[in-house]
């Protein structure tokens, strides 16, 4: 299976895990998943009020520079230890 795949079937698979993962948890799943997809951030970031749009923009941020085959491998390893925690 291609890493590309393979990071598609985990996204799917880790939004059927029985219990809600942690905030932390789902905002590295956000980054690793927009870094993967979109690259680098290319978005300012949200206004003050805005702390949930802050905290996962901040999240893709700590990404930048990562290539987006390695977010996808880092995406894929975080999946799994997520789901096997939580099961599906």
């Amino acid at each position: 299976m291609s890493v590309q795949a393979e990071f598609e079937k985990m996204a799917e698979d880790v939004k059927k895990v029985k219990t809600k993962p942690t905030d932390q948890e789902l905002l590295d799943l956000y980054g690793l998943y927009k870094q993967a997809i979109v690259g680098d951030v290319n978005t300012d970031r949200p206004g003050m009020m805005d702390f949930k749009g802050k905290a996962k923009w901040d999240a893709w941020d700590s990404r930048k520079g990562m290539s987006k085959d390695d977010a996808m491998t880092a995406y894929i390893n975080l999946a799994k230890e997520i789901i096997s925690k939580y099961g599906m």
